[in-house]
């Protein structure tokens, strides 16, 4: 247990500072905007770049492990949808940020950060699939949606043109799909530029928590609506749960794989729940109420969860 400490405490200690610094000095959200820059368009492509253009392609081709990961998290999209449903008597707008608070975890900021800490640099690989192919998901699921609701006001092939473009540009799939590339065409970066890479590559972790942790603190928490217990029991237990039975029943993923998913899907909801429902002016004040009370109660779930893999309790056949 002291193992399973030393990994966590580190890990959320980060995210407690920011979160003491957001709380101790009255600043302006706004001020973050560029640490925020720093770590999504900077920090955090470059350590993917980096780790997956040193990895063999044969072990980023899993498509398997991909279609897994990808599909358990529609299920607990469309599972806590469905409690939305319920609980806000068919609003299809507040469902869909409900859905997205059951499905969507925080592994941009939390991530790679939780994953490279626990399980070293054998994550980095099903970490970015799984930041990629996570994050695509959502970024298709939550405009159509939206536009179903009557709150996106586009045309459909307009919206088809933001998703395409959302996916396209973000730093995370461009970077991901840049260390592909590199992998398979054996492309080293020179000297300089592979010193300035890994630079950035050991800032993402410490900057993005930090970060993290002062977001939360700046923003204000909602009214707890009835749901909120429900939905964060499927993002923060059924997600990670479904994972590993998925993973463990079809068989023949490495362990460390299997470990990644259950980590990565194990995080509390991320920020961008509460940066979609401004978006669409949906949800926003219970939004936020998710994110902070997720991420506190991720401090006893994530440490039970590592504790469960380094411990033989939850078997990854390592």
């Amino acid at each position: 247990m002291q193992n399973v400490i030393s990994l966590a405490l580190p890990f959320f200690g980060l995210i407690l500072l920011g979160f003491g610094a957001g709380k101790i000095k009255n600043l302006p959200e706004a001020g973050l905007s560029w640490m925020n820059f720093f770590v999504i368009y900077l920090a955090l492509p470059a350590l993917f770049f980096r780790l997956l253009s040193e990895t063999p392609i044969e072990e980023l081709a899993n498509a398997s492990y991909i279609t897994a990961t990808t599909f358990t998290t529609y299920i607990v999209f469309a599972i806590s949808f469905c409690i939305g449903v319920v609980a806000t008597r068919g609003n299809i707008g507040e469902s869909t940020i409900l859905g997205i608070a059951g499905a969507y975890s925080n592994i941009g900021y939390m991530g790679p950060g939780l994953t490279l800490a626990v399980l070293g640099e054998q994550a980095t690989v099903p970490t970015a699939l799984i930041l990629a192919f996570d994050n695509a998901l959502m970024f298709i699921l939550a405009p159509l949606m939206m536009a179903l609701a009557g709150t996106e006001e586009e045309s459909i092939l307009g919206t088809l043109k933001k998703i395409v473009v959302r996916i396209f540009t973000h730093p995370f799939i461009l970077a991901t799909i840049a260390g592909v590339f590199a992998a398979a065409l054996e492309v080293k970066p020179p000297q300089a530029i592979d010193t300035l890479l890994r630079y950035l590559s050991n800032a993402a972790a410490p900057c993005a928590l930090f970060a993290m942790g002062v977001s939360i603190a700046l923003r204000p928490i909602g009214r707890i609506p009835l749901e909120l217990p429900l939905v964060l029991g499927v993002k923060l237990l059924l997600h990670p749960i479904l994972i590993f039975l998925l993973l463990t029943w079809l068989g023949g993923f490495n362990p460390n794989w299997i470990a990644t998913a259950v980590l990565m899907s194990c995080l509390p909801p991320a920020t961008n729940v509460f940066v979609i429902a401004q978006q669409y002016g949906t949800y926003v004040q219970r939004a936020s109420s998710f994110v902070l009370i997720g991420t506190a109660l991720s401090i006893v779930t994530v440490t039970g969860f590592i504790w469960a893999l380094t411990s033989g309790f939850l078997p990854t056949g390592g």
